[in-house]
């Protein structure tokens, strides 16, 4: 990896992850292009630098971040099943990222369940995340365990699970934004680990990297976030499932016609 390649990743993290596109899929997809995706430390890195983007929620709802013990209660139970998952089926995700055609149908995928979220949730009965029983917040979490298959996108599955639990589009990415917030975290704790735990060491250049990544990613996320807000208000998701719709059948087109990826 380059300052230049780590410039781009971010570029892409921070617009990626809170658009119901998969950051994590178009990293891989970037960074298979790059011929780094192989990298113990790109695998790293695309990870690490997610923190960055999720900072940017913090500092954006500041006053709604830190609220009451309920909230974050509520916050910890929409979180366990990912963890419990993640540590379940650690294996088996890892081998659905050695996969550029998971990527791309989940893309694909997602894109036509995006095309018809908004019909199908369209009674709304919660309006603020305060609102959020335990029971709803427990259902967005399994809903977002389906972000462990990479293209899936972590925000896009948690957004549809609390529109299926009647939560308002707003309300809905709001609540996913302030869950990215530990599943983000535990995410990069578990890496770091693994990363150590295998017995490899950061050198300078890629210390550096990870601090640009960062610092790349937050201020990308800072813009992506409001200008997200307000186009899924008045929008709808759309535009996002047609995007994906077609990113998946270039990925298709490419792996299967033009040049095989491999992209792990």
């Amino acid at each position: 990896m380059n300052t230049l390649q780590a410039i781009i990743l971010a570029i892409i993290e921070g617009i990626t992850e809170f658009l119901p596109v998969s950051s994590t899929g178009h990293m891989i997809i970037a960074s298979s292009f790059f011929g780094i995706a192989d990298q113990d430390f790109t695998k790293l890195f695309t990870i690490v630098i997610q923190l960055g983007a999720i900072l940017s929620v913090v500092i954006l709802y500041f006053n709604r971040f830190f609220q009451t013990l309920d909230f974050y209660f509520k916050l910890l139970v929409a979180f366990i099943p990912a963890v419990v998952l993640g540590l379940l089926l650690s294996d088996f995700i890892d081998g659905l990222l050695e996969n550029p055609v998971t990527v791309a149908l989940s893309l694909l995928i997602g894109g036509l369940i995006l095309l018809k979220v908004d019909q199908w949730f369209n009674h709304t009965s919660t309006e603020e995340e305060k609102e959020i029983t335990y029971q709803q917040a427990f259902k967005i979490g399994l809903f977002q365990c389906l972000a462990m298959i990479p293209g899936v996108s972590r925000s896009g599955a948690s957004i549809v699970g609390g529109m299926s639990q009647k939560l308002s589009r707003t309300s809905a990415a709001e609540f996913s934004f302030f869950l990215a917030v530990p599943t983000m975290l535990g995410a990069t704790a578990k890496k770091c680990y693994d990363y150590y735990k295998a017995g490899l060491v950061l050198s300078d250049d890629q210390i550096n990297y990870l601090i640009i990544g960062n610092v790349v990613a937050f201020i990308v996320a800072l813009l992506a976030i409001k200008s997200f807000i307000g186009f899924l208000t008045k929008n709808g998701f759309k535009v996002f499932g047609y995007y994906r719709i077609l990113a998946g059948i270039i990925l298709l087109v490419i792996h299967f016609f033009i040049h095989p990826l491999t992209i792990i």
